[in-house]
């Protein structure tokens, strides 16, 4: 199996070396460097290798969660109370504070629903910022206390 890895590996290198030598100079236009076939045959092989890349670091996480069940279980925990974070976030946002007129305005077309993702998301940026705080402090005091 490791061998079979250490060729394909060097077989996406050569392409990729080739690629690369194949791609555009500085002085051809944008709009005939977009349509050229070695750039786009360039991106395609770096969103297989990034897939690939994900996919196996997902593969191999869920493998080490399930062959743990206390780290299956504070895996599960953790994913439930940030479920509940977003939804206490998205709860509490709301898209009709004068932003979409005050966009508007400045010639940005959004909606209600957008602004209120945009509230969502900073408030879930917020809550968890004030839970690590929250958290460091809470062991450092522990710390102290039992000494």
């Amino acid at each position: 199996m490791n061998k079979i890895v250490k060729i394909v590996l060097a077989v996406i290198g050569v392409v990729a070396a080739i690629l690369w030598y194949n791609l555009p100079g500085r002085d051809v236009p944008v709009s005939e460097a977009i349509d050229n076939g070695a750039m786009n045959a360039m991106f395609m092989l770096m969103y297989l290798l990034l897939g690939i890349a994900v996919a196996a670091s997902v593969l191999f996480a869920i493998r080490a969660y399930f062959s743990n069940p206390k780290s299956l279980k504070k895996t599960l925990m953790l994913i439930v109370g940030f479920a509940v974070v977003v939804v206490i976030a998205y709860a509490l946002s709301d898209g009709d504070d004068g932003t979409v007129e005050a966009m508007s305005s400045r010639g940005v077309e959004t909606t209600t629903d957008v602004v209120r993702n945009i509230g969502t998301g900073l408030n879930v940026f917020f809550f968890l910022v004030i839970i690590a705080v929250g958290s460091m402090a809470w062991g450092g005091l522990k710390k102290v206390i039992s000494k």
